[in-house]
């Protein structure tokens, strides 16, 4: 698979539908494969920040969630060829679960966000078997805290149950630490951090409407509905900039 660099992130160059193909291949393996998804705030974050970027680079899907990578990829002539979105690759993967009747284990979200999004998945994916669901808020390895109990009873409890699929929704780079520091002794196929996609599926929060989708512009809905975020999202024009003024930052 074609690999474009950006700032030393290495993004794969796909589609959602190859993308789609490919975690239809991972579940049928034997081994546990990792999907990160990063976008232009979290390439910025890795661009200063090198254990951060190894520790990407180490996912076995690196897909390009943020229309800004887009376009800067274009603008320096490495065209990625669209957005994958954590949330539409998420979608597809209950999809493909549903088909199949594979197991699901979601961890992440504050107390009962997991719960409410296991209950609502079971409704509209009647085939998707849940294994187990825990809250986000517990003492581990992404908060700097290694060889927790509280950790190592849902590293065992993961194990018990063997999912298929693991969603992780500790925002970033907490689910990115935390996958990246126990995916050696977790049993299951597919595992990826996919952010707020737990929060919507238990319906405690909506993703942005289909023109801002389209648009690219669910960074703007995200803001004019939550202003306080307007300071982390000075990174996207700084990252144009970068871009603009930079040959070969994206090769």
């Amino acid at each position: 698979m074609d690999i474009v660099d950006v700032f030393g992130v290495k993004i794969h160059n796909t589609s959602l539908g190859d993308v789609t193909d490919q975690v239809d291949e991972f579940l049928r393996g034997d081994t546990l494969k990792v999907i990160y998804t990063p976008n232009t705030e979290i390439v910025m974050a890795a661009k200063d920040d090198r254990n951060l970027m190894e520790l990407i680079n180490r996912g076995d899907l690196i897909l390009p969630d943020g229309i800004g990578l887009i376009y800067g990829s274009r603008i320096q002539k490495r065209p990625l060829k669209e957005r994958v979105t954590g949330f539409d690759i998420s979608m597809k993967m209950l999809e493909i679960a549903n088909k199949n009747s594979y197991s699901l284990y979601l961890l992440g979200g504050k107390d009962g966000v997991a719960r409410d999004a296991a209950n609502n998945i079971e409704k509209r994916y009647p085939n998707v078997r849940i294994a187990g669901f825990h809250h986000g808020f517990f003492k581990g390895s992404h908060i700097g805290l290694v060889g927790e109990k509280e950790e190592q009873d849902i590293v065992d409890e993961i194990n018990r149950v063997n999912p298929d699929i693991i969603f992780v929704g500790l925002g970033f780079p907490r689910q990115e630490m935390w996958i990246d520091g126990n995916r050696h002794r977790l049993k299951g196929r597919v595992i990826i951090g996919n952010g707020g996609v737990m929060d919507i599926l238990s319906g405690n929060a909506k993703r942005a409407p289909e023109i801002y989708q389209k648009l690219g512009l669910e960074w703007l809905y995200r803001l004019i509905k939550e202003p306080s975020r307007f300071k982390r999202q000075l990174v996207l024009p700084k990252f144009m900039l970068y871009v603009l003024f930079n040959k070969d930052v994206i090769k």
